[in-house]
C-alpha cells in the first residue's frame, strides 16, 4: 500500500505543478480529446508514447500491446482503430516497435512464458516470412532485423482494414506510418514515408522490405534504392523482401472500395 500510497502523491503534485504552469489546461481537456495521432505500440513500460515524443495528455490516442501487434482478429484493436479513424478524424496512424523487444526475443529463443506464447505466433508468422533472410543475419542482427519487419508488417495489416479501405475510399486524408523506437539512445527512425491511400500501400511495403537485404546489410544510395525498390506505384520486384509481398495483390485493397 506504501507504493500506492506514493503514486498518488506524484499525482498530486503533478497536477498541481500542471495547474500553476497552465490554469486552464484541466478545463480544456475534460472538454473534448482531439487528437490527430493514433499510436499502435508495444507494452513495454519504456515505451510511452506520449513521453517520447513530448506530446501531452490529449494529443495522442494510445493502443498498446506485447509486439505492437495488428491482426484482423483483434476486436480491441480494430475498434480502437474504427474510433480514432471514424470519430476522432486523426490524421496519421503510427506502428510503432522498438529495438529490444521481449516479446520478439522471447519467440526467437523458443521461450514458453505462457498465455502470450499464443499471441507470439503472430510475429513468428513474420519470422517464417522472411525466414530465408533472417537466417543470413547473426543473432543480434536478427532480432534488431525482426523487430524492424513486424512493424512493417503491422503497418500492412492496418492498411489492409475494412476500417481504413472505408476511410480511403471515401476520401479521408489518413496516413500510416513504421516507425522503431530505440531503448539505447531515445531516438526514433522513421522505416517508411507514410503510405496515404491502397494505391500506395504495396509500393510503400515493398521500399520499407526493401531497406533490409538478404545479407543484413544497411540500406544502398537514393538513387540505387531507388532503381531497385521502385517509386510510389511499386514498381520493381528485386528487391530482398519482393518474393514475400509478390503474392500481395491488390484485389484484396479494393475489394472494400468498390462496395
Amino acid at each position: 500500500m506504501a507504493e500506492l500510497t506514493t503514486l498518488l502523491k506524484q499525482n498530486k503534485v503533478w497536477a498541481e505543478r500542471i495547474l500553476a504552469e497552465d490554469p486552464g489546461f484541466f478545463s480544456r481537456l475534460a472538454q473534448i480529446q482531439n487528437p490527430r495521432y493514433l499510436w499502435i505500440g508495444c507494452s513495454d513500460s519504456r515505451v510511452p508514447a506520449n513521453q517520447i515524443t513530448g506530446m501531452d495528455p490529449g494529443e495522442v490516442f494510445v493502443h498498446r500491446n506485447v509486439a505492437n501487434v495488428v491482426v484482423h482478429t483483434d476486436l480491441n484493436c480494430l475498434s480502437t482503430i474504427q474510433y480514432a479513424v471514424d470519430m476522432l478524424k486523426v490524421e496519421h496512424i503510427i506502428v510503432c516497435g522498438h529495438y529490444g523487444c521481449g516479446g520478439i526475443q522471447a519467440m526467437l529463443d523458443g521461450q514458453r512464458i505462457g498465455l502470450v506464447d499464443n499471441w507470439l505466433r503472430h510475429v513468428d508468422d513474420v519470422h517464417d516470412k522472411h525466414h530465408e533472410s533472417l537466417e543470413k543475419l547473426d543473432a543480434a542482427q536478427r532480432v534488431k532485423t525482426l523487430c524492424e519487419l513486424n512493424v512493417i508488417e503491422q503497418v500492412l495489416n492496418v492498411c489492409q482494414s475494412t476500417v481504413l479501405q472505408d476511410a480511403w475510399s471515401r476520401g479521408q486524408s489518413l496516413q500510416v506510418h513504421a516507425w522503431i523506437y530505440s531503448l539505447h539512445d531515445g531516438r526514433i527512425q522513421a522505416l517508411n514515408q507514410g503510405i496515404e491511400g491502397p494505391d500506395t500501400v504495396i509500393g510503400g511495403y515493398r521500399r520499407a522490405g526493401g531497406q533490409h537485404d538478404r545479407q543484413g546489410r544497411q540500406p544502398p544510395p537514393a538513387e540505387e534504392h531507388t532503381r531497385r525498390c521502385g517509386n510510389r506505384s511499386g514498381e520493381g520486384d528485386d528487391h530482398p523482401f519482393a518474393d514475400a509481398v509478390a503474392g500481395q495483390q491488390h484485389a484484396p485493397l479494393t475489394r472494400w472500395r468498390d462496395r
